[in-house]
Order: C-alpha cells, then sequence, then structure tokens
C-alpha cells in the first residue's frame, strides 16, 4: 500500500465535511463542534486552517470563492477537487477495512498496573469507571441533541461506536476493580505492595 501524503485524521473530517457542500475553515470548525466530533477529531484553529493548507497544496481541495459578511474577513471557501474525493474515498475505505495498533496509552499503563499495588489499583480504575460514565453520559446527550432532533444518524455514527467503547471498558474497569477488593486478582506474594 502507497504511502499517503497527508495522514492527519483532521483532513479525514474536513474532506468528510466538503463532501456535503463548499465551506470556508470557519463553518468547517463550527460544523465539526456543533456536531460534537471534539472527542474524534483535535480541533483547533491553527491546526485546521494548518490542514485546510496542505490538502489545498495536495490538490486535495481547492477554492470556489471568496465571501464576506458584513464587517467580517473575507472568507475562502473550498470544495474537493476530483482527486481530493478519491484520495478520500480510497483513505476511508483503507481506514474501514484494515485495522491497525493504535498503542493507546490505557493498555500501556494497564499492562503495569501491578505497580500500583491492590488498593491504589483499584481506586485508580473505580476513578476511570466514573470519568467513563460521564463521557457516556455526554455522548447519550450529544445523539439527543442531534440524532433526537432529526440529524441522520449516520453523521454521528462514530458518538454510538465511542459510547459502546467507554461501555465495555467502564465494564471492564468495573469488574477488575472488583476482582482486586475481593481478592480473586490476587497479587503475587513477592510484588510490592507500593512502589
Amino acid at each position: 500500500m502507497p504511502s499517503r501524503k497527508i495522514r492527519n485524521t483532521l483532513a479525514l473530517a474536513l474532506l468528510g465535511l466538503l463532501l456535503e457542500r463548499p465551506m470556508h475553515p470557519y463553518e468547517m470548525a463550527s460544523t465539526l463542534r456543533e456536531r460534537h466530533k471534539g472527542s474524534t477529531f483535535k480541533i483547533n484553529p491553527g491546526s485546521l486552517y494548518d490542514t485546510v493548507e496542505s490538502l489545498a497544496k495536495h490538490r486535495w481541495i481547492e477554492p470556489v470563492e471568496t465571501v464576506r459578511e458584513g464587517n467580517r474577513p473575507e472568507r475562502t471557501v473550498y470544495a474537493h477537487t476530483e482527486l481530493g474525493r478519491q484520495e478520500f474515498v480510497a483513505w476511508l475505505d483503507e481506514l474501514v477495512r484494515e485495522p491497525v495498533a493504535e498503542y493507546p496509552k490505557f493498555v500501556a499503563a494497564v499492562s503495569y498496573l501491578g505497580a500500583l499495588g491492590p488498593d491504589r489499583a483499584a481506586d485508580a480504575l473505580e476513578e476511570r469507571a466514573r470519568h467513563l460514565a460521564e463521557r457516556i453520559d455526554g455522548a447519550e446527550k450529544a445523539l439527543a441533541e442531534t440524532v433526537g432532533k432529526g440529524a441522520p444518524r449516520l453523521f454521528m455514527i462514530e458518538v454510538e461506536f465511542v459510547r459502546d467503547a467507554w461501555r465495555a471498558e467502564l465494564d471492564w474497569a468495573r469488574r477488575t476493580a472488583a476482582e482486586i477488593r475481593s481478592g480473586s486478582l490476587p497479587w503475587p506474594e513477592n510484588w510490592p505492595e507500593n512502589f
């Protein structure tokens, strides 16, 4: 598989938005925020404008008009090029089909959970479970505010995926903390209680 010129997932989000209609970068950022995409893509103005510039440089998008509303500065509206549409679809197809190792930080930390000692490990997992429950509630609210009010479910399907992944992680964290507390996940006898 040839190396992709652009790999930034924010580029994927912007290309996806431009399937709907041409937009200027400020509208792209606003739309991503309205759709609660902040948990899926890192959205900040600097990186968004850099990504738009990179997409234009590689001819995946192109300016189609400049607009001015009231006293606001001029804004350049961008649309897909044919190359951009082809690259987007090929990239998306590849990402959906082929699992890749993503090296999540939590999994790395769990591999050394024993270093916390039983009490601290259980405390940490219980606190994580509380945070996950809050995130799940937030995802439910985001879905209610969008899909629940008529937005196409397909536009928010990744929120469903993330919510369900958080639910699985929440179940694991609670179950593992309970096993530690009950002693059914014993610490080795020669393992230090705490470092």
